[in-house]
This record gives C-alpha cells, sequence and structure tokens, in this order.
C-alpha cells in the first residue's frame, strides 16, 4: 500500500457540490441502508442467531415464539426472551481495478468514477453508522480494508482508492467466488466494476454470494465511448488487457459491436434479476449525484411496492 498522503484531499473524490446534494439525499439513503438492515438483520432474527440478553413480561403483540416456556413453568407467568440486536450492516465494496477501468479520459476513466462511487456511498454508510470495508482487484485481490466505522476508516479508503493504478487482466468471476467464500456473516456486497469477463465465471460468483445470504448491488460501469462507439473514421483499437491491436474502419463494426453489447448487457441483467441483485447500469458522462439519485430513488419505489 502506499503510504499516505499528507496533501490528500477527500474533496477529490467528493466535490463540495456533490456531497451538499449528496448530504440531502441522506433521508432517501436511509431507506436503502434501513432497508437493507431490516432484511439483513431483523428477518432471520428468530431467536437463535443472536445473543440472548434478559428477560421482560409478555405484553399483547409479542412474538410468541420468544416466549421462555421454562420461566413460564416456573413462575406461571409469560416472559419474552430479549436478544442483543446487532445494530450496525457490513458492508464491503469491491473496486475493480483492472487495466480495462483506466479507459476514459483522465478525471474520468471507468477507475476514477468507480472510485466516485466507492467514496460516496462509503460516505453515506459511515454516516448510518454502518461499518463499510474495501477490496480493490484485478485479477487477485490487491488490497483488503475489513470493515470499521470511524472517520480515520473513511480517509484509509480514499488514500487506498487514490493509491492505485490499473494494471492487470480482469478475472471479476473467481474474485466473487472466493470472496464468497471467504467473509463471514450476512453483509452488504457492492460491485463497482465494468464486468468484462466470461459470463458463466461471473454468474457462478454471483450465485455464491447470494447463496451465502448477502445482499448486492451491482453497478455495471461503462466508459460513455464503449457505450456509443462514436467513432468515424479509421481508427487503431488497442486492447487494455491484451496486446491486440486491430485497425477498422468503425462505421462498419459499429452495428455489430452495439448489439453484442447489449445482449451482454441484457444477459448480466437477467443474471442480476434472476439472484434478486440490484443492477445499475452507470455511463461515466453522467453526474455522479444524479446516478445515485437514480438508484436511489428505484429502489425506494420497489421499497414502497413491496411494504
Amino acid at each position: 500500500m502506499a503510504e499516505p498522503q499528507a496533501s490528500l484531499d477527500p474533496r477529490k473524490y467528493l466535490d463540495p457540490k456533490v456531497l451538499a446534494k449528496i448530504h440531502r439525499l441522506e433521508v432517501k439513503a436511509r431507506l436503502i441502508v434501513e432497508g437493507f438492515i431490516t432484511g439483513l438483520h431483523k428477518s432471520p432474527y428468530h431467536g437463535y442467531s443472536i445473543e440472548f440478553a434478559e428477560h421482560r413480561e409478555y405484553v399483547p403483540g409479542d412474538d410468541i415464539r420468544h416466549i421462555d416456556w421454562k420461566v413460564f413453568g416456573r413462575t406461571d407467568r409469560f416472559h419474552i426472551k430479549q436478544y442483543e440486536e446487532e445494530t450496525n450492516l457490513k458492508s464491503y465494496i469491491l473496486v475493480d481495478a483492472s487495466e480495462s477501468m483506466q479507459y476514459g479520459h483522465a478525471e474520468t476513466s471507468k477507475y476514477m468514477y468507480g472510485s466516485y462511487i466507492a467514496a460516496a456511498l462509503t460516505y453515506l454508510l459511515l454516516r448510518q453508522q454502518d461499518a463499510v470495508g474495501l477490496s480493490i482487484f484485478d485479477e487477485k485481490v490487491r488490497n483488503f480494508l475489513p470493515p470499521a466505522t470511524s472517520h480515520q476508516h473513511f480517509m484509509n479508503i480514499i488514500r487506498e482508492l487514490d493509491s492505485q493504478e490499473t494494471g492487470s487482466k480482469t478475472n471479476i468471476g473467481t474474485i466473487l467466488d472466493t470472496f464468497a467464500g471467504q467473509i463471514r456473516g450476512k453483509g452488504l456486497v457492492v460491485i463497482i466494476s465494468d464486468m468484462f469477463d466470461e459470463m458463466e465465471h461471473i454468474q457462478k460468483g454471483l450465485r455464491h454470494l447470494r447463496h451465502k445470504g448477502h445482499e448486492v448491488i451491482l453497478f455495471h460501469l461503462l466508459d460513455h465511448e464503449e457505450l456509443t462507439f462514436p467513432f468515424q473514421r479509421t481508427t487503431l483499437f488497442e486492447g487494455l488487457e491484451s496486446a491486440d491491436e486491430l485497425l477498422i474502419d468503425p462505421r462498419a463494426l459499429r452495428k455489430a459491436y452495439l448489439e453484442e453489447l447489449e445482449n451482454y448487457k441484457n444477459e448480466l441483467k437477467r443474471t442480476c434479476r434472476n439472484q434478486a441483485i440490484d443492477y445499475i447500469a452507470i455511463d461515466n458522462s453522467q453526474k455522479l449525484d444524479v446516478a445515485l439519485t437514480a438508484y436511489i430513488a428505484a429502489r425506494a419505489g420497489r421499497m414502497r411496492r413491496h411494504s
């Protein structure tokens, strides 16, 4: 890991104007976080997965599953077992730093934009006093910061994001599969990647995360040029994760390329839908606050429909 930078300015990742808008999003963001807490903490708690704390007398409306019948046998009165509920959600933000993530223009490369997303989500989750961890990966995990809740931890995450350079090939399917097998308990897993890998490998990794009970959000991040293929003149295309070069007339390729990309995105969306994973397609020409607002509004709408 790179040495801490004394002059590091987190506003590089959280522009003051964007930060102000994100601050106003907190009420809506709380719907997401509280929804996750409800799903991850309360539904599994049927009296066996958390530590017993004390008894209290039964009152109408209490869940009779928590009545302590042994105490009833001794006292002839109903008492409810109370438990120490966890109040903090553990979140893991996985950021792809493979070579293809360097595509883009300076501060709006896919990796930089993905870092902005990671920083913003870290900010929101820490404001809710939830623990956040960070994993940066390419074909293997480069760096891992375990979940924590402190302000200093936020700065550690910013430093980690800032110290990385894109480099090797993608192996996201194996990364997700391995990660699912290593983290304990249920949590929130946020994936930020261009998802350039074999679909069957990606599907295996995503299924494993869901099988382990994790809530999963996938930010599928692509550059605007990758999405629109605006090239007109004969162009030399260089592979970012291979040594291949191809000199072509892009106008002859554009239709087939866009169809192939759309098919790939649709297959990824179907995979996520089938696994109850939130899929968010992100164009790095979008303003960050607009992209997050759109997701939060969609999530909140789904929560209202299912409430």
